[in-house]
C-alpha cells in the first residue's frame, strides 16, 4: 500500500475517534457505561458477520494468533475503557489529559521492546511534539476544583485521585500494547478479519455485564435520536475506526503510528467547536499547532530512503 494512503487511514482513525468521543456524551448520559459498550459490540458485529469467514488464501490461525487477537480485544477494548471511565471518574481532567498525552512515547517505547523497531531522531521530535502538544491543551483548560473539606474527606479525595491517575496509566499501557500487537496480527491475517475477531472477543467479555445492566433498565426511556446516535457510535468505535488503524499499521511502523494519536483531541476539538459551539483559547491553538507539527514531522521522507525495522509475523 502506498505510504501516503496508509498515513490517511491513520489519520482518518483517530480523527473519528475523537469526533465520536466529543458527540457520545449524551449516550453515556442515557444508557449505563457497560450496556452501552455491549450494544456497541452487538452491533458492530452484525455489521461485521461475513469479515469473520477465513479467506481461501490465509493461513489457518495458529494458537499464538488466536492468543494475540484475545489480548488484543483484553487490552485494547475491554480493560482499557475499564480503566479511562474509572480513571477520569476519581482524577480531574486536567491529570487525564496530561497523563493520556504519553500514549505516542508508550508506543514509541514498546514497539521498540518489543518488535525491535529501529526510532530515528525525527520520530522521536515528532513523538515530543505530540506529548507537549497534548500535554499543553491539557493544562491549558479552565477547570474548577473541586472543594472538599478538611481531615478526612479531603485525604479520602486524595487517595481516590492517586487511584484514577494509576487507572489511566494503566489506559496508556493499553492503547500501546493495542497498537503494537495489532503491528503483529497485520503480518498474518487481513485488517477486515482482525477488525471482526477482536469485536467478538469484546463483545464475549463485556456480555455478562451488558445483561446484568440491561435487565433492569427500561429501554423506553432512551430518545429515538440517541438510538440512531448509538448506530454511529457503534460503526464508528467497532468498524470503521478499528479496520482503518490496522490497514494503516500493515505499512507503517507501530513508533510511527504512534504519533497520529493526537488526531484524537484534536478531532474532537474541531467537533466541539464547530458542533457544540465551544471555543479555543491562544493556548490550545498553539498547543494543537504543536501536536500537528509532530504529525508532519512523522510524515515526511526522510534523506534516501528509510528502512525501519517491520515485525516479523507471528510464530
Amino acid at each position: 500500500m502506498n505510504r501516503i494512503v496508509a498515513y490517511a487511514c491513520l489519520a482518518l482513525s483517530m480523527s473519528l475517534v475523537g469526533s465520536y468521543v466529543a458527540l457520545s456524551k449524551p449516550l453515556v448520559a442515557a444508557l449505563p457505561v457497560f450496556l452501552l459498550a455491549w450494544l456497541r459490540f452487538g452491533i458492530g458485529g452484525a455489521a461485521m458477520l461475513h469479515w469473520l469467514k477465513k479467506p481461501a488464501e490465509e493461513a489457518p490461525m495458529s494458537r499464538q494468533t488466536g492468543q494475540l487477537l484475545f489480548l488484543e480485544s483484553f487490552l485494547g477494548n475491554f480493560l482499557f475503557s475499564i480503566c479511562m471511565l474509572f480513571g477520569v471518574s476519581m482524577t480531574s481532567a486536567v491529570a487525564a489529559g496530561v497523563i493520556m498525552a504519553s500514549i505516542p512515547a508508550a508506543v514509541a517505547l514498546m514497539s521498540w521492546m518489543f518488535l525491535r523497531e529501529r526510532i530515528g531522531l525525527r520520530v522521536w521530535g515528532a513523538v515530543a511534539c505530540a506529548v507537549i502538544g497534548i500535554g499543553l491543551v491539557s493544562l491549558s483548560k479552565n477547570e474548577l476544583p473541586a472543594h472538599v473539606a478538611t481531615g478526612l474527606e479531603a485525604d479520602l479525595a486524595s487517595k481516590k485521585a492517586w487511584l484514577g491517575n494509576l487507572l489511566l496509566v494503566g489506559a496508556v499501557l493499553c492503547e500501546a500494547a493495542y497498537a503494537v500487537i495489532g503491528k503483529k496480527l497485520t503480518g498474518v491475517l487481513s485488517p477486515k478479519r482482525i477488525t471482526a475477531l477482536i469485536n467478538l472477543w469484546g463483545f464475549a467479555l463485556i456480555t455478562p455485564l451488558g445483561i446484568w445492566m440491561a435487565w433492569s433498565f427500561d429501554f423506553s426511556r432512551v430518545a429515538p435520536s440517541s438510538w440512531m446516535l448509538l448506530l454511529f457510535y457503534s460503526l464508528a468505535a467497532s468498524v470503521w475506526t478499528v479496520w482503518l488503524w490496522m490497514t494503516g499499521l500493515k505499512t507503517i511502523p507501530a513508533n510511527q503510528a504512534g504519533v497520529f494519536t493526537v488526531m484524537l483531541p484534536v478531532s474532537a476539538a474541531a467537533v466541539g467547536v464547530i458542533v457544540l459551539g465551544e471555543t479555543l483559547n491562544p493556548t490550545q491553538i498553539g498547543a494543537f499547532g504543536i501536536a500537528l507539527a509532530g504529525v508532519v514531522l512523522a510524515t515526511l521522507p526522510g534523506r534516501g530512503r528509510e528502512t525501519p525495522a517491520q515485525a516479523g509475523p507471528p510464530h
